[in-house]
């Protein structure tokens, strides 16, 4: 991650933090992160996980790309990684009362990342293009193989894995609906009931 993308998704943390008016130790508390952690990604020292801005978001109440610095260069967007998943914010855009964050995602075998839950009303959509991926609530993912998609509640814990031992490639889409993606930042350019097709 580049060292302006870090300070400035540390700066947005920090400025979100405050405006919430909650210190270091209770963010860090209620995200279930380390204080250390917290502080690092604050000051722009730390590379946070997907799964550490999945966490920060939700005690904020914010959608992640709120979190995302633009990408520097403009036109580079900067991928982030968690235990499993690796994600690109390619845009994010607003339609009526739905707010949506476009992410391309790789899946990489052999290890299965959760996601904590996000805001209530927060719905996930995945379409894979290669590779097969188990997605979904962790108490029931489903199968999509390429060529499908699935949709799932994700204000519950959900998880991602490639099912077959080769790294999936998929667009990932987060609607958030009217209210839950208001923010003091300006959009970055960006991972239901569970069904797949």
């Amino acid at each position: 991650m580049a060292k302006l993308f870090a300070v400035e998704v540390g700066r947005r943390v920090r400025t979100l933090r405050r405006l919430y008016g909650l210190s270091l130790t209770e963010l860090a508390h209620r995200a279930s992160i380390g204080k250390a952690t917290l502080s690092g990604l604050e000051t722009g020292t730390r590379n946070p996980t997907l799964e550490t801005l999945y966490a920060i978001s939700a005690q904020l109440d914010v959608p992640l790309a709120v979190l995302l610095a633009d990408p520097d260069p403009p036109g580079r967007p900067e991928e982030i990684h968690g235990a499993a998943v690796s994600a690109t914010l390619l845009e994010t855009f607003a339609d009526r009362d739905v707010t949506s964050e476009l992410y391309r995602i790789r899946i990489r075998p052999g290890v299965v990342q959760v996601s904590p839950p996000h805001q209530p009303g927060v719905t996930e959509h995945v379409t894979v293009f290669s590779g097969s991926a188990r997605v979904g609530p962790t108490g029931q993912p489903v199968l999509v193989p390429a060529g499908s998609h699935a949709h799932w509640p994700a204000d519950v814990p959900h998880l991602y894995a490639a099912d077959n031992g080769v790294e999936v490639h998929a667009l990932l889409t987060i609607h958030h609906r009217s209210g839950e993606s208001a923010t003091p930042f300006p959009p970055a350019a960006g991972i239901g009931s569970l069904e797949a097709s």
